[in-house]
């Protein structure tokens, strides 16, 4: 199945990547135009919306929400990795959205992710149909994982995080950011392969927000084009963060300003997929940047 959300008459966009599709389960992800995955935390404590579709029902109806919205991927999780947050128990995550992935991987017409560092919740998920496993310790937390995702030729979202979540906010700091980060994904892309994960199953998250500061979140964006030397399709997740809160000393729920523009400047500078809340105002960012990217 192809995944093509380009819209009606919408030129692709001139996509410099040699990644033209991510394989995920029984999808192939187009990225001839840049893809919107969107965020679905059910979860109480998430930093943008938890609580807010911490519900079975209003779950799956914002799921499928995003999707008419024009969302490509929907990522769901069940424990949140915002700064100091706790880890949630394998039963824990699968009690919370074992329902609502049976429910969603029979209405969703595109792959859905799960964002989950555990093997069990893994394939629980896998197991109902899921085609992304979103891991934020890029496979170093159960090295098992990797067969997994291996074995139901799955999608891998691997991203670079300094320390673990309850602690990566605590003064972090770089020799080198850029040069750490693209050797750190580097190691991942090679360990996922080394599992006998397809190379084309295999995105790359450089982390905004994990184990950053605002000066690091906003190089990282500035310099994103030097990540294009992994040769993988890169993913990044900008949305409400801090750092645009710290630049325009703003509250969570008033960053969507913010986020549109960060988005904008990802996709300018490389990005291949954007992991957001607001699908419907960033699809109109996303089509409006691959339209110019086609005049350049």
């Amino acid at each position: 199945m192809i995944i093509n959300k380009s819209g009606t008459g919408q030129a692709l966009s001139s996509k410099n990547t040699k990644k033209l599709f991510v394989r995920c389960g029984r999808y192939k992800l187009d990225l001839t135009h840049t893809c919107i995955m969107g965020i679905l935390n059910v979860t109480p404590d998430s930093f943008s919306d938890g609580g807010k579709y911490f519900n079975h029902n209003s779950a799956i109806e914002r799921a499928l929400e995003m999707e008419g919205q024009g969302a490509d991927i929907i990522d769901i999780g069940a424990e949140s990795s915002r700064p100091g947050a706790s880890a949630v128990s394998a039963d824990e995550q699968i009690k919370r959205i074992g329902s609502i992935v049976k429910v969603l991987c029979k209405k969703l017409k595109i792959p859905l992710s799960i964002d989950t560092s555990s093997i069990e919740v893994a394939r629980y998920c896998l197991d109902f149909g899921a085609s992304i496993i979103n891991d934020i310790f890029a496979l170093r937390n159960d090295h098992s994982l990797g067969g997994l995702i291996k074995e139901y030729k799955a999608g891998v979202v691997l991203m670079h995080l300094k320390g673990a979540p309850r602690t990566m906010q605590d003064c972090p700091e770089y020799s080198n950011l850029i040069t750490e980060i693209i050797s750190f994904l580097s190691a991942a892309k090679q360990r996922a392969l080394s599992c006998g994960i397809c190379e084309q199953s295999i995105m790359l998250d450089p982390g905004i927000g994990f184990g950053k500061t605002t000066a690091h979140n906003l190089r990282i964006i500035k310099f994103l084009a030097d990540f294009s030397g992994l040769n993988s399709p890169l993913l990044l997740g900008v949305s409400r963060k801090s750092f645009i809160g710290n630049v325009l000393n703003l509250p969570v729920k008033e960053r969507d300003f913010g986020t549109a523009a960060s988005v904008a400047a990802v996709i300018l500078n490389g990005a291949d997929i954007v992991r957001v809340h607001n699908v419907a105002q960033m699809r109109q960012v996303v089509l409006m940047i691959d339209a110019l990217g086609d005049c350049i």
